[in-house]
């Protein structure tokens, strides 16, 4: 108990002291993904990750050239990845309700060529998938190689809502974990890589977010009478995306932490993976399969 005790007073100082590190160095913006990693092995420690930690970014302002600059990389880079087709591209986005997915989706992927991109949002299971095993609707979606498959929420559903519902018997939701992991190391050995990203929001910043899409009609179509309702098993949920991240933060499929109460900054961090990520594929066009010089156009 003593040794559990001070790896865990260990691990919490390590986590300070990458996030004092990253404050001293504000535009050392390619050491951000480092910073909200979760090793495989750890504790996710979401109570001690700030969801409104900018890493000393002052302001939207001041991140927005560094964004835009990525956004451009990644366009030229994702044509790339599209042509030369020996890899796919798995992203997984979680969070709590306004978390910001949705914009997370349009801000950071916008930009891309949609041939090459794909957005799954899944929702309650059909009576269909509720047949099979809880990864049989998830396999289908798993982006084929040179694109790009986007999660709207994913099979991670599978171990948050039926443990706060109590709709599955513990041992139940408890081994999906290890399913999860198999299955990811699966597709990673079939070459797909694979991003999984939890937006960290504040209870109150969730609570902001709900007042604004209620003050602003043009919001209304997001409201969603669950989404209230849900708010009251906050606790609840946090626990839940606590132990799955920990359980599930592999070495081939690492979890995300990402500071979301400044949406701006969420992209920014969202984007450098994303390039860092294609830039570590080291991806090339394919060469044609015959001489360009011999064609003639007559």
């Amino acid at each position: 108990l003593l040794a559990n005790s001070l790896q865990s007073l260990f691990n919490y100082f390590k986590l300070k002291k990458r996030i004092f590190m990253a404050s001293l160095q504000p535009m050392q913006v390619g050491a951000l993904p480092k910073l909200f990693v979760v090793p495989p092995g750890h504790k996710a420690s979401l109570g001690k990750r700030q969801p409104d930690f900018t890493a000393k970014y002052k302001n939207e302002d001041e991140a927005k050239p560094l964004f835009k600059e990525n956004k451009e990389k990644i366009f030229e880079l994702q044509r790339k990845f599209y042509a030369d087709g020996t890899r796919a591209l798995l992203v997984v986005l979680q969070g709590m309700d306004t978390a910001g997915k949705d914009g997370t989706i349009r801000h950071v992927f916008g930009g891309i060529d949609p041939k090459g991109c794909e957005v799954t949002s899944f929702k309650a299971p059909s009576r269909e998938e509720r047949q099979h095993d809880f990864l049989w609707r998830i396999h289908e979606h798993i982006p084929p190689k040179g694109s790009i498959g986007i999660f709207h929420r994913s099979h991670y559903e599978d171990v948050l809502v039926p443990r706060v519902k109590n709709l599955v018997p513990e041992n139940i939701w408890q081994a999906r974990y290890d399913q999860i992991n198999d299955f990811e190391k699966m597709l990673t050995e079939n070459g797909v890589l694979i991003l999984k990203l939890f937006l960290h929001i504040s209870k109150d910043e969730q609570k902001q977010r709900i007042l604004k899409r209620i003050e602003n009609e043009t919001k209304h179509w997001k409201l969603d009478e669950n989404d209230i309702k849900e708010r009251k098993f906050w606790n609840d949920y946090f626990g839940a995306y606590e132990d799955l991240i920990s359980n599930c933060s592999t070495e081939w499929a690492p979890w995300y932490v990402i500071p979301g109460d400044h949406k701006w900054f969420r992209n920014l961090v969202i984007s450098q993976i994303l390039l860092d990520t294609f830039e570590a594929m080291d991806l090339k066009y394919p060469k044609p399969s015959f001489d360009v010089n011999t064609i003639n156009l007559d």
